[in-house]
């Protein structure tokens, strides 16, 4: 793989912004950013969770937890202040939660949601004036498999992530013509802490879902370290995206990723396909699109 070259001056170098640096595709992004002698904004809610030599004349660290408002807007205006703008914003942070449909606690849910939806959104709020005004941006969102694919055990996080899906799509039609793009990532099992300490699951299990999101429960969290994704390699992939100059809308990584969003796709023509007719028939009669 191709990786771009480092900026041949300092003040060239595009600014990316990274969400949830502590751990994951979030830290290895970090690290290739700066490597490539990018201008880097590095943001974790716990900063002690951060390697320590980070910091540096390209370098900014910043406390950030998406769910506050006020944290989103002066990490944004210290990251314009220091460097000027931001070129790319890579919105990474997310957390993920085990439990059926049924056994879902309230609490959870809305927690996943402000981080994984509401965080995210506000981040696209806060630099999208800054992109507009220079015409020109990349909004790099961390979606899911589970952002194309239902699972059981995973209902409340594949919502969040379909929610970032369809977010992602509107505002790349909005954005598009004022020269920001948009991609969203799709990754399937790396080897990230996601489903380890990053994820909580249901402290009241049903017995009936035990064969479904019971199943599919265990069988995440026994893959923890072990699942066939090189957070390096992915990462290589997602800054040679960008680095392109023509990112695509949706990045597949892992082969699972790329099965599972074939087979998506599969099913849904299939289905469509056979429904046709009643489909195109609850139109009025004579009615044109």
């Amino acid at each position: 793989m191709n990786t771009p070259s480092k900026p041949t001056h300092a003040d060239e170098a595009p600014v990316w912004f990274i969400t949830g640096c502590s751990s994951g595709f979030g830290l290895e992004l970090a690290h290739q950013a700066i490597e490539r002698g990018y201008r880097t904004v590095v943001t974790a809610r716990d900063l002690a969770k951060l390697p320590g030599d980070l910091a540096s004349d390209q370098v900014l660290v910043l406390k950030l937890d998406v769910t506050q408002p006020d944290q989103v807007a002066a990490a944004v205006k210290a990251a314009q202040t220091r460097f000027g703008g931001i070129d790319v914003l890579v919105n990474n942070a997310g957390i993920g939660y085990f439990a059926a449909i049924e056994e879902g606690d309230a609490a959870e849910v809305r927690k996943m949601f402000e981080v994984n939806v509401f965080g995210l959104t506000s981040m696209v709020q806060a630099v999208l004036p800054g992109m507009r005004q220079r015409r020109r941006g990349c909004i790099v969102n961390l979606s899911s498999l589970a952002g194309l694919r239902g699972m059981p055990a995973l209902g409340q996080y594949n919502a969040t992530k379909f929610a970032v899906e369809g977010l992602s799509e509107a505002l790349r039609r909005e954005v598009e013509p004022l020269g920001i793009q948009v991609m969203v990532v799709n990754p399937s099992g790396f080897r990230t802490d996601w489903a380890g300490r990053s994820a909580n699951e249901s402290e009241h299990p049903i017995e009936d879902y035990q064969a479904t999101a019971g199943a599919v429960r265990a069988a995440v969290r026994a893959s923890s370290g072990k699942q066939p994704g090189d957070p390096v390699r992915g990462v290589q992939a997602i800054v040679a995206a960008v680095a392109s100059g023509h990112p695509p809308h949706h990045l597949l990584l892992g082969n699972d990723a790329f099965e599972g969003a074939i087979a998506k796709l599969d099913e849904l023509r299939q289905e469509f396909t056979a429904a046709e007719t009643v489909a195109r028939g609850a139109d009025f009669e004579g009615a044109k699109s």
